[in-house]
């Protein structure tokens, strides 16, 4: 797949391209620049990032960062079970746990909710970093919704993340996903309370919570270029043949001939 000349590859993180000193220099290269690629292109191309992943992965499928971009290449095309399998293939060469939330949360995309909530228990969860449990808290959330239960999905979002003050990284998704439980069993008001905390939360537009926040209040948003457009049509559908937006000539009324 051809590559913009203006990417080198040492765009890379220093930890993976300390992994790639194990191959030969070239081949280093040109691995760092696919995966460059694919970090470039996940959020807005995923099918694009997929693609560089694949690469990566043909020429350097024994190095753990290699595994883990097509793992997350994989996750953001839904191929849940490709993406399971390379995300456990990367767990095994690097024995860290980092990956646990992501890899519970390919179980539910696979339609086993209860393995994800198993992991979610697992010991494995104690040995993550506070940002990853509170992403596994919400994987869990997720599986209870997908299971139906909806009160306990918003019992598992209450948290001490949820209820400080302090703004860090998870702070938007997680009141955003609160938001949302709460919503779903129509707590209408406690749901726009917390869409609106998830909005003051939000600095990188991560959300759209300040949409679902202008939604519960009523709010409709017109695109300016449509209605634009649609005053245009008015214009026209105004307009006779002759493109003076009126009847024509000849069946214009006589008005003077009918005063005598």
């Amino acid at each position: 797949m051809p590559i913009p000349e203006d990417v080198t590859g040492d765009e890379i993180d220093k930890d993976v391209k300390q992994e790639l000193q194990s191959l030969p220099k070239t081949l280093a290269e040109d691995v760092a620049r696919n995966l460059v690629m694919v970090a470039r292109l996940i959020d807005e191309d995923p099918e694009g990032a997929y693609g560089y992943s694949r690469v990566a992965l043909r020429l350097a499928s024994r190095v753990a960062a290699v595994r883990e971009a097509a793992g997350f290449a994989a996750y953001a095309n839904q191929k849940y079970s490709e993406a399971l399998a390379e995300f456990r293939a990367a767990r095994r060469m690097t024995g860290t746990v980092e990956l646990w939330p992501v890899m519970a949360d390919c179980e539910r995309g696979l339609g086993r909710p209860e393995k994800a909530l198993d992991m979610a228990g697992a010991p494995e969860v104690h040995k993550l970093d506070k940002a990853g449990q509170v992403e596994m808290r919400l994987v869990a959330a997720g599986a209870r919704r997908d299971m139906g239960q909806l009160d306990a999905a918003i019992v598992t979002l209450q948290s001490p993340e949820l209820a400080s003050n302090s703004i860090q990284p998870w702070t938007a998704r997680l009141r955003y996903a609160y938001a949302d439980a709460l919503l779903a069993v129509d707590r209408r008001d406690e749901a726009r309370e917390w869409f609106a905390k998830a909005v003051e939360a939000d600095r990188d537009g991560s959300t759209d919570a300040s949409d679902r926040l202008a939604e519960l209040d009523g709010v409709e948003f017109v695109d300016a270029l449509d209605e634009h457009e649609d005053e245009g049509e008015h214009e026209d559908e105004g307009e006779g043949e002759n493109g003076t937006g009126g009847e024509s000539a000849d069946a214009a009324p006589q008005e003077d001939g009918d005063k005598d």
